[in-house]
C-alpha cells in the first residue's frame, strides 16, 4: 500500500475510548460468543485463542489478557530460526561500564534505502534482563519503508513515540494512526507491522521488560487530572484473510527469530479483554502545576508507570513535558539543578526545552540526552542567566514537546552507542561559565 493509500485508511479510523477497559469488538457481526469464551465450537468457524499479559493469578485490577477470535490459532505455524538481530540489543546490557557522565546524542543518520521500522532500530541502553521481566531498554528508530513482515516483541512491551513521520500499525487488534505528538502502546507479544504514512520516520522506543504501563494513581490529586483514561484510543477489530507466505519475526529473549507463515497471523476476527494496544494524544495531557511558588517536580508530569516490587519506585516512568503555564511568583522556572537516584533519558519531539539551548549542537527533535543516577544536571548557564533575570509575568510554554524515561536503575550503553558518531563530544560546556555570585557579605544574589 502506497503511503498516500495508507494515510487515507489511517485519517478515516475509529476507535474505542478508555485506558485499561474491559473492550470487546468484531469484525464481522456473530463473530463474539455469547456468554462464554471458549465455546465447543466458536462461532463463524473461528478459534477461540487467550493471550495473557499477566499471570493468571494476578489480583483483578492488574490482570491483562484478552480473548481472541481468529482464522487460524497462533499455534499454526512452522518452527522459527534465528536472524540477525541488527542494531537491536537487549538487557542484561553488558557491552559498556555504566557511566555517570552526563551525555547527549544528534538525532540517528539516515538510514539505507529500504529500512523499515524494525531494521531501523538502534538500541542506545538500559537497564535489568528481559528473561527476568525486569528493566527496560531505550531504542531509537529511522526508517523509510513500511513494514512487510510482522514482529511481535514476547520480551516486553512497546511505547513508540513518533517525532517525524506518522506511522498505521496493523495490529492482531485492529489499526492504529500514530503522529508526532501522539504515542502508540503494543503489549508485549501482540503482534504487528508498520506502514510509513511519509517519505521516512523518526522516534523513540521505550521497551518495558518489567509490569505492563498502567496510569499512575493520583493521590491527593484527587479523582481527575494528569492522562484520563478516555483519552487512549483502542482499536476496532479489523482482520487479514490473506492466504500466502508472510515472514513473522519474534523478539524472544533478546534475540530476533523468524518464520514464514503461509497465511497473514493478522486474522482476528473478534475480541474482547483488556490487554490491548492504545494510542494517545499527549497534547491531552492535563498538567498539574504550582499556582503559588517554586518549581513541581517532574513526577507530576507521568502519563504512564511501570512500577516495581517497591511502592513508589518505578521500573519505568514515561513523563511528558506538555504545554503550559508558568505563574510561580519569586521562582526561579524551568528545572531546577538536580541529582537524581533514577536515571533518565529525555528525548524532543518537536520545538525547544525550556532548560536547554536548542539549535546545532544542542538539544534538538530526535536527538536525546541521558543523565544517569546521581549524575548532576540541571538548566544550562544560558538557561539559567536568562531564568534568573526574566520578569516574572505568566508564561505560556507552548512552543516545544519533550519527554523523559525514568527508571530506577542506571542506563548502561551500548556499544554502538558509546561510540557513536553523533554522540556530542562537548555536552559538559553547556555547564560551564555558571559564575560564583556568592556575596557572603548580604547572602543575596548579585
Amino acid at each position: 500500500m502506497s503511503s498516500g493509500d495508507a494515510r487515507k485508511t489511517a485519517e478515516g479510523l475509529t476507535y474505542l475510548s478508555g485506558f485499561g477497559n474491559e473492550h470487546a469488538s468484531q469484525a464481522v457481526p456473530g463473530a463474539l460468543p455469547d456468554g462464554r469464551n471458549s465455546p465447543q465450537r466458536a462461532p463463524l468457524g473461528l478459534y477461540a485463542e487467550q493471550l495473557s499479559g499477566t499471570a493468571f493469578t494476578e489480583p483483578r485490577a492488574h490482570n491483562r489478557r484478552s480473548w481472541l477470535y481468529r482464522i487460524r490459532p497462533s499455534a499454526a505455524h512452522p518452527a522459527f530460526t534465528r536472524v540477525d538481530d541488527g542494531a537491536l540489543r537487549t538487557g542484561p546490557f553488558t557491552e559498556t561500564v555504566p557511566d555517570p557522565n552526563r551525555l547527549r546524542w544528534d538525532p540517528l543518520p539516515e538510514p539505507p534505502a529500504g529500512t523499515d521500522l524494525l531494521a531501523g532500530l538502534w538500541t542506545l541502553g538500559g537497564n535489568g534482563d528481559a528473561t527476568q521481566r525486569t528493566g527496560v531498554a531505550v531504542h531509537l528508530y529511522h526508517a523509510n519503508a513500511s513494514m512487510e513482515r510482522v514482529f511481535s516483541d514476547a520480551d516486553g512491551e512497546l511505547l513508540i513515540v513518533p517525532e517525524h513521520g506518522g506511522l498505521l500499525l496493523r495490529t492482531e487488534f485492529g489499526l492504529l494512526h500514530a503522529e508526532p505528538g501522539e504515542v502508540a502502546l503494543v503489549p508485549r507479544g501482540v503482534r504487528f507491522r508498520v506502514d510509513l504514512l511519509d517519505a521516512s520516520a523518526r522516534g523513540y522506543v521505550c521497551e518495558n521488560y518489567g509490569a505492563p504501563f498502567r496510569l499512575p494513581d493520583l493521590g491527593p490529586i484527587g479523582a481527575n487530572g494528569l492522562a484520563n483514561p478516555r483519552d487512549f484510543r483502542a482499536p476496532v477489530a479489523a482482520y487479514e484473510d490473506v492466504e500466502g507466505p508472510v515472514e513473522v519475526v519474534n523478539k524472544y529473549c533478546g534475540h530476533l527469530w523468524s518464520a514464514t507463515y503461509g497465511h497473514s497471523p493478522l486474522d482476528v476476527v473478534a475480541w474482547h479483554g483488556n490487554h490491548l494496544p492504545y494510542v494517545y494524544d499527549l497534547r491531552r495531557f492535563n498538567v498539574i502545576g504550582s499556582i503559588s511558588y517554586d518549581h513541581p517536580d517532574p513526577s507530576i508530569f507521568t502519563v504512564l508507570t511501570s512500577p516495581s516490587d517497591t511502592p513508589g519506585l518505578a521500573g519505568v516512568d514515561f513523563v511528558v513535558f506538555a504545554p503550559r503555564w508558568l505563574v510561580g511568583e519569586d521562582t526561579f522556572r524551568p528545572p531546577y539543578f538536580h541529582r537524581n537516584v533514577m536515571s533518565e533519558f529525555m528525548g524532543l519531539i518537536e520545538g525547544a526545552y525550556d532548560a536547554k539551548t536548542a539549535g546545532k549542537g544542542g538539544f534538538v527533535p530526535g536527538g536525546g540526552s541521558l543523565h544517569n543516577m546521581m549524575s548532576a544536571h540541571g538548566p544550562d548557564r544560558e538557561t539559567f542567566d536568562r531564568a534568573s533575570a526574566a520578569e516574572l509575568r505568566p508564561q505560556k510554554i507552548d512552543d516545544g514537546l519533550a519527554f523523559m524515561f525514568e527508571t530506577r536503575w542506571p542506563i548502561a550503553l551500548t556499544g554502538q552507542a558509546a561510540g557513536a558518531d553523533h554522540l556530542q563530544p562537548r555536552y559538559d560546556d553547556v555547564w560551564q561559565g555558571l559564575e560564583r555570585h556568592f556575596r557572603p557579605s548580604d547572602g543575596t544574589l548579585h
